[in-house]
């Protein structure tokens, strides 16, 4: 599978370099151009790259690693999605300092994703760990960092869950992106920032 990310900060990065570690090529991109991450890219060594967000949008599996603000315009005028899949790291916040969370109606963040993204095959992801988490080596002399995710597609969710579970991380399917999503949503979501392992 060909990888790419849409964002490239700490928990693009951290993502990228667990896959690069694994042996997969990884495309990462931001929305300043290519040429500004030519040192990240250098650093997680030949298997990654940089690219525009159209290029790396063309990757099987593409994770949304983008500022809750900055989603609209980082999905825009993208090559339709045809059910490649999109996998939603992303937390609902309107601002950071101080810390609001939007309020989407009835929606889950990923389904106000989904809605931006149509035909992708929609996961929310990574969203609940915080990012030192996501970077440290999942397997632990305890047990497997836990990694709640969910989707509406089936196969999507099995593809995730190999692949996450390839990685190290002990992934756990929490449901639909609508209850799922609920259950992992800041703001009130009991899965949102708890941290876990588990024993196998």
């Amino acid at each position: 599978m060909r990888f790419g990310t849409i964002g490239a900060g700490v928990v693009a990065q951290a993502i990228a370099r667990h896959l690069v570690s694994a042996g997969h090529p990884v495309m990462l991109s931001n929305s300043r151009g290519p040429s500004t991450l030519a040192e990240i890219v250098d650093d997680l060594g030949p298997l990654a790259s940089a690219g525009t967000v159209a290029e790396a949008a063309e990757a099987d599996m593409v994770f949304l690693t983008v500022m809750w603000w900055d989603i609209p315009a980082a999905l825009a005028d993208l090559s339709p999605w045809d059910g490649r899949i999109l996998v939603d790291a992303t937390n609902q916040f309107a601002q950071a300092d101080p810390i609001e969370v939007a309020d989407l109606g009835g929606q889950t963040g990923s389904e106000w994703v989904a809605d931006r993204a149509p035909k992708a095959r929609v996961i929310k992801a990574f969203n609940t760990l915080h990012a030192s988490y996501i970077a440290a080596n999942p397997r632990h002399p305890a047990g497997r960092q836990v990694l709640f995710y969910a989707g509406d597609d089936a196969s999507a969710k099995v593809t995730f869950l190999q692949l996450a579970d390839s990685l190290g991380f002990a992934p756990i399917d929490v449901g639909a992106l609508r209850d799922g999503g609920r259950l992992m949503q800041v703001g009130g979501g009991p899965l949102s920032a708890l941290h876990a392992l588990k024993q196998d």
